[in-house]
Protein backbone atom coordinates (compact mmCIF):
# COMPACT_ATOMS: atom_id res chain seq x y z
CA UNK A 1 0.00 0.00 0.00
CA UNK A 2 1.22 3.47 -0.91
CA UNK A 3 0.94 5.84 2.03
CA UNK A 4 -0.68 9.11 1.40
CA UNK A 5 2.02 11.64 0.66
CA UNK A 6 1.70 14.98 1.09
CA UNK A 7 2.97 18.14 -1.43
CA UNK A 8 5.97 20.10 0.04
CA UNK A 9 7.19 24.21 -1.02
CA UNK A 10 10.18 23.64 1.30
CA UNK A 11 13.08 21.64 0.52
CA UNK A 12 13.51 17.87 1.95
CA UNK A 13 17.68 17.17 3.01
CA UNK A 14 18.42 13.46 2.56
CA UNK A 15 22.03 13.63 4.58
CA UNK A 16 23.26 10.11 3.49
CA UNK A 17 22.16 9.25 0.50
CA UNK A 18 23.12 6.17 -0.54
CA UNK A 19 21.09 2.62 -1.16
CA UNK A 20 17.70 3.27 0.78
CA UNK A 21 18.33 7.08 0.18
CA UNK A 22 18.51 7.41 -3.59
CA UNK A 23 14.99 5.14 -3.32
CA UNK A 24 13.83 7.56 -0.97
CA UNK A 25 14.72 10.62 -3.23
CA UNK A 26 13.42 8.84 -6.43
CA UNK A 27 10.02 8.52 -4.31
CA UNK A 28 9.93 12.25 -2.95
CA UNK A 29 10.59 13.69 -6.44
CA UNK A 30 7.48 15.48 -7.37
CA UNK A 31 6.76 16.42 -4.16
CA UNK A 32 8.89 19.05 -3.66
CA UNK A 33 12.50 20.28 -4.00
CA UNK A 34 15.20 17.30 -2.41
CA UNK A 35 18.56 18.12 -2.17
CA UNK A 36 20.99 14.94 -1.90
CA UNK A 37 23.60 14.88 0.29
CA UNK A 38 26.32 11.90 -1.04
CA UNK A 39 30.36 11.68 0.46
CA UNK A 40 32.33 12.33 -2.82
CA UNK A 41 31.84 13.97 -6.07
CA UNK A 42 32.38 10.19 -7.65
CA UNK A 43 28.96 9.63 -5.89
CA UNK A 44 27.20 12.75 -7.07
CA UNK A 45 28.17 12.00 -10.52
CA UNK A 46 26.91 8.41 -10.07
CA UNK A 47 23.46 9.18 -8.37
CA UNK A 48 23.06 12.33 -10.45
CA UNK A 49 23.35 9.96 -13.75
CA UNK A 50 21.17 7.12 -12.19
CA UNK A 51 18.41 9.21 -11.00
CA UNK A 52 18.20 11.11 -14.28
CA UNK A 53 17.74 7.64 -16.27
CA UNK A 54 15.16 6.97 -13.72
CA UNK A 55 12.81 9.81 -13.64
CA UNK A 56 10.70 11.33 -16.36
CA UNK A 57 12.23 15.17 -17.20
CA UNK A 58 9.45 16.75 -15.03
CA UNK A 59 10.68 15.16 -12.04
CA UNK A 60 14.43 15.69 -12.56
CA UNK A 61 13.95 19.49 -13.27
CA UNK A 62 11.38 19.88 -10.17
CA UNK A 63 14.33 20.52 -7.68
CA UNK A 64 15.94 17.43 -7.48
CA UNK A 65 20.00 18.10 -6.54
CA UNK A 66 22.59 16.12 -5.75
CA UNK A 67 25.36 17.60 -3.53
CA UNK A 68 29.03 15.95 -2.33
CA UNK A 69 29.30 16.84 1.28
CA UNK A 70 32.31 14.91 3.43
CA UNK A 71 31.02 15.31 6.67
CA UNK A 72 34.46 14.05 7.68
CA UNK A 73 36.11 17.13 6.86
CA UNK A 74 35.76 20.60 7.91
CA UNK A 75 34.37 22.76 5.60
CA UNK A 76 31.07 24.93 5.28
CA UNK A 77 27.79 23.91 4.23
CA UNK A 78 25.07 26.40 3.26
CA UNK A 79 21.58 24.48 4.02
CA UNK A 80 18.87 25.29 1.89
CA UNK A 81 16.81 28.88 3.57
CA UNK A 82 13.74 26.76 2.70
CA UNK A 83 14.64 23.70 4.33
CA UNK A 84 11.49 21.81 5.57
CA UNK A 85 12.34 18.29 6.55
CA UNK A 86 15.82 16.44 7.16
CA UNK A 87 16.53 12.37 6.75
CA UNK A 88 19.62 11.80 7.98
CA UNK A 89 20.93 8.48 6.65
CA UNK A 90 24.98 8.59 7.44
CA UNK A 91 26.22 5.44 9.56
CA UNK A 92 28.45 6.84 12.66
CA UNK A 93 31.86 6.39 11.96
CA UNK A 94 33.72 3.13 12.75
CA UNK A 95 35.00 3.86 16.23
CA UNK A 96 34.82 5.96 18.98
CA UNK A 97 31.54 6.04 21.43
CA UNK A 98 29.54 9.13 19.53
CA UNK A 99 28.82 9.90 16.27
CA UNK A 100 31.22 13.58 15.31
CA UNK A 101 30.16 13.49 11.39
CA UNK A 102 26.56 13.82 12.95
CA UNK A 103 27.17 16.35 15.62
CA UNK A 104 29.23 18.01 12.79
CA UNK A 105 26.40 17.73 10.38
CA UNK A 106 23.20 19.20 12.91
CA UNK A 107 26.10 22.14 13.76
CA UNK A 108 26.27 22.80 9.80
CA UNK A 109 22.81 23.64 9.57
CA UNK A 110 23.15 26.82 12.09
CA UNK A 111 19.57 28.37 12.73
CA UNK A 112 17.98 26.83 10.20
CA UNK A 113 14.67 25.09 11.45
CA UNK A 114 12.90 22.47 9.60
CA UNK A 115 9.85 20.87 10.72
CA UNK A 116 11.03 17.52 11.53
CA UNK A 117 14.30 15.79 11.98
CA UNK A 118 14.48 11.87 11.13
CA UNK A 119 17.24 9.91 12.33
CA UNK A 120 18.01 6.21 10.64
CA UNK A 121 19.04 4.67 14.09
CA UNK A 122 19.32 0.29 14.10
CA UNK A 123 17.34 -1.76 16.36
CA UNK A 124 21.01 -2.88 17.81
CA UNK A 125 20.42 0.06 20.70
CA UNK A 126 18.53 -2.54 22.03
CA UNK A 127 21.78 -4.96 22.71
CA UNK A 128 21.04 -8.74 23.38
CA UNK A 129 17.71 -9.26 24.91
CA UNK A 130 18.27 -13.12 25.23
CA UNK A 131 15.76 -13.50 22.63
CA UNK A 132 12.60 -11.32 24.41
CA UNK A 133 10.68 -9.37 22.75
CA UNK A 134 11.39 -5.23 22.94
CA UNK A 135 9.58 -2.17 21.98
CA UNK A 136 9.68 1.00 22.20
CA UNK A 137 9.21 1.61 25.89
CA UNK A 138 12.53 -1.43 26.33
CA UNK A 139 15.31 0.92 27.57
CA UNK A 140 18.19 0.82 25.27
CA UNK A 141 21.33 -1.72 26.29
CA UNK A 142 23.43 -1.42 23.32
CA UNK A 143 26.04 -4.59 24.02
CA UNK A 144 28.54 -2.93 22.15
CA UNK A 145 30.38 0.57 21.03
CA UNK A 146 28.25 0.88 17.09
CA UNK A 147 25.19 0.12 19.22
CA UNK A 148 26.42 3.08 21.40
CA UNK A 149 27.16 5.43 18.48
CA UNK A 150 23.82 5.36 17.60
CA UNK A 151 22.31 5.62 20.52
CA UNK A 152 23.97 8.77 21.23
CA UNK A 153 23.37 10.12 17.73
CA UNK A 154 19.56 9.47 18.53
CA UNK A 155 20.03 11.45 21.71
CA UNK A 156 21.54 14.29 19.92
CA UNK A 157 18.58 14.57 17.66
CA UNK A 158 16.22 14.65 20.05
CA UNK A 159 18.11 17.13 22.15
CA UNK A 160 18.72 19.25 19.14
CA UNK A 161 14.83 19.17 18.16
CA UNK A 162 14.22 20.00 21.83
CA UNK A 163 15.94 23.10 21.70
CA UNK A 164 14.78 24.10 18.89
CA UNK A 165 10.99 22.93 18.18
CA UNK A 166 11.34 20.67 15.71
CA UNK A 167 10.05 16.84 16.01
CA UNK A 168 12.36 14.44 15.82
CA UNK A 169 11.78 10.31 15.42
CA UNK A 170 13.92 7.98 15.11
CA UNK A 171 13.41 5.14 13.38
CA UNK A 172 15.19 2.30 14.39
CA UNK A 173 15.70 -0.12 11.66
CA UNK A 174 16.40 -3.49 11.95
CA UNK A 175 19.12 -5.93 9.43
CA UNK A 176 18.12 -4.05 5.61
CA UNK A 177 17.86 -6.68 2.27
CA UNK A 178 16.29 -6.13 -1.20
CA UNK A 179 17.36 -5.71 -4.51
CA UNK A 180 21.16 -6.29 -4.06
CA UNK A 181 20.96 -6.66 -0.11
CA UNK A 182 21.03 -10.56 -0.56
CA UNK A 183 23.45 -12.59 1.07
CA UNK A 184 23.97 -14.30 -1.93
CA UNK A 185 27.86 -14.25 -1.99
CA UNK A 186 27.13 -15.44 1.52
CA UNK A 187 25.35 -18.73 0.21
CA UNK A 188 28.01 -19.01 -2.59
CA UNK A 189 30.95 -18.97 0.06
CA UNK A 190 29.55 -21.98 2.38
CA UNK A 191 29.84 -19.64 5.77
CA UNK A 192 27.87 -21.72 8.14
CA UNK A 193 24.97 -20.29 10.67
CA UNK A 194 23.81 -21.74 13.57
CA UNK A 195 21.58 -24.70 14.04
CA UNK A 196 17.78 -23.95 15.54
CA UNK A 197 18.67 -25.03 18.93
CA UNK A 198 21.59 -22.14 18.79
CA UNK A 199 19.53 -19.13 16.94
CA UNK A 200 17.57 -17.13 18.64
CA UNK A 201 14.85 -14.43 16.81
CA UNK A 202 15.68 -12.08 13.83
CA UNK A 203 14.65 -9.07 13.03
CA UNK A 204 14.48 -7.37 9.41
CA UNK A 205 12.76 -5.22 6.81
CA UNK A 206 12.99 -5.16 2.49
CA UNK A 207 13.63 -1.62 1.38
CA UNK A 208 10.79 -0.29 0.27
CA UNK A 209 8.95 -1.08 3.38
CA UNK A 210 11.93 1.09 5.11
CA UNK A 211 11.27 3.86 2.33
CA UNK A 212 7.41 4.02 3.45
CA UNK A 213 8.74 4.25 6.42
CA UNK A 214 10.41 7.29 5.68
CA UNK A 215 7.97 8.98 3.96
CA UNK A 216 5.48 8.35 6.92
CA UNK A 217 7.57 9.77 9.32
CA UNK A 218 7.74 12.81 7.81
CA UNK A 219 4.18 13.65 6.92
CA UNK A 220 2.53 12.05 10.54
CA UNK A 221 2.86 13.79 13.21
CA UNK A 222 4.93 11.38 15.14
CA UNK A 223 7.84 11.74 17.33
CA UNK A 224 10.32 9.71 19.31
CA UNK A 225 11.59 6.21 18.62
CA UNK A 226 9.97 3.68 15.98
CA UNK A 227 11.14 -0.03 15.29
CA UNK A 228 11.12 -0.47 11.70
CA UNK A 229 10.94 -4.27 11.21
CA UNK A 230 8.74 -6.44 9.18
CA UNK A 231 7.30 -8.74 12.37
CA UNK A 232 8.63 -11.70 11.24
CA UNK A 233 10.84 -13.03 13.84
CA UNK A 234 12.77 -16.23 11.48
CA UNK A 235 16.20 -16.07 12.64
CA UNK A 236 19.44 -15.71 10.72
CA UNK A 237 19.97 -18.90 9.57
CA UNK A 238 15.96 -20.07 8.29
CA UNK A 239 16.59 -16.07 6.05
CA UNK A 240 18.95 -17.70 4.56
CA UNK A 241 18.03 -20.76 4.20
CA UNK A 242 14.72 -19.23 2.44
CA UNK A 243 17.04 -17.41 0.06
CA UNK A 244 18.95 -19.83 -0.90
CA UNK A 245 15.95 -21.87 -1.73
CA UNK A 246 14.13 -19.38 -3.60
CA UNK A 247 17.56 -18.25 -5.27
CA UNK A 248 18.33 -21.98 -6.14
CA UNK A 249 21.48 -22.26 -3.78
CA UNK A 250 22.26 -24.64 -1.36
CA UNK A 251 21.23 -24.34 1.75
CA UNK A 252 23.99 -23.27 4.71
CA UNK A 253 25.55 -25.34 7.01
CA UNK A 254 24.28 -25.52 10.24
CA UNK A 255 26.50 -25.92 12.78
CA UNK A 256 26.83 -25.77 16.84
CA UNK A 257 27.63 -23.15 18.84
CA UNK A 258 30.92 -24.85 19.90
CA UNK A 259 31.34 -25.65 15.95
CA UNK A 260 30.61 -22.06 15.44
CA UNK A 261 33.23 -20.18 17.76
CA UNK A 262 36.04 -22.44 16.15
CA UNK A 263 34.97 -21.29 12.16
CA UNK A 264 33.43 -18.05 12.49
CA UNK A 265 34.90 -14.31 13.53
CA UNK A 266 34.19 -13.20 17.22
CA UNK A 267 32.24 -10.30 15.16
CA UNK A 268 30.05 -12.67 12.97
CA UNK A 269 29.19 -14.83 15.81
CA UNK A 270 28.48 -11.77 18.26
CA UNK A 271 25.81 -11.05 15.41
CA UNK A 272 24.87 -14.23 15.24
CA UNK A 273 24.27 -14.64 19.01
CA UNK A 274 22.65 -10.99 19.50
CA UNK A 275 19.07 -12.18 20.26
CA UNK A 276 15.94 -9.98 20.13
CA UNK A 277 12.42 -9.73 18.86
CA UNK A 278 11.46 -6.23 17.73
CA UNK A 279 8.21 -5.30 18.22
CA UNK A 280 6.83 -3.49 15.27
CA UNK A 281 3.35 -1.20 17.22
CA UNK A 282 4.36 2.08 16.42
CA UNK A 283 5.63 1.17 12.84
CA UNK A 284 1.69 -0.11 12.03
CA UNK A 285 -0.61 1.73 14.18
CA UNK A 286 1.76 4.91 14.59
CA UNK A 287 3.07 5.75 11.33
CA UNK A 288 0.28 3.88 9.59
CA UNK A 289 2.68 1.72 7.54
CA UNK A 290 1.37 -1.50 5.57
CA UNK A 291 4.26 -3.39 5.16
CA UNK A 292 4.14 -4.55 1.51
CA UNK A 293 7.06 -7.17 2.63
CA UNK A 294 5.49 -8.77 5.72
CA UNK A 295 6.14 -12.26 4.69
CA UNK A 296 9.76 -12.25 4.08
CA UNK A 297 9.09 -14.79 1.13
CA UNK A 298 7.16 -12.32 -1.08
CA UNK A 299 10.37 -10.00 -0.09
CA UNK A 300 12.73 -11.97 -1.50
CA UNK A 301 11.29 -13.03 -4.38
CA UNK A 302 10.40 -9.44 -5.36
CA UNK A 303 14.34 -8.39 -4.91
CA UNK A 304 15.09 -11.11 -6.78
CA UNK A 305 12.94 -10.45 -10.04
CA UNK A 306 14.22 -6.44 -9.24
CA UNK A 307 18.23 -8.23 -10.09
CA UNK A 308 16.89 -10.03 -12.96
CA UNK A 309 17.24 -13.82 -11.16
CA UNK A 310 13.65 -14.44 -10.88
CA UNK A 311 14.07 -17.05 -13.92
CA UNK A 312 16.82 -18.68 -11.67
CA UNK A 313 14.88 -19.38 -8.34
CA UNK A 314 13.91 -21.59 -6.63
CA UNK A 315 9.42 -22.46 -5.81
Amino acid sequence: MENRQTASTGTCLIAGCGYTGARLARRLAGRGPVLALVRSQASAAALTTALAAELTPELSAGGLQVQALDLDAPGAFEPPRDLESVLYLAPPPGQGEGDPRFQRFLAGLGGVRPKVLVYLSTTGVYGDAQGQAVDEATPPAPGDAAGRRRLAAEQAAFAWGAERGVRGVALRVAGIYGPGRLPLERLRSGEPVLRPEDSGPGNRIQVEDLVAACLAALDRPVAGAVNVTDGDPRSIGAFLELVARLAGLPAPRRVTLAEARRELSPGMLAFLQASRKVLNRRLVEDLGVTLRYADPETGVRESLREMGLISTAGR
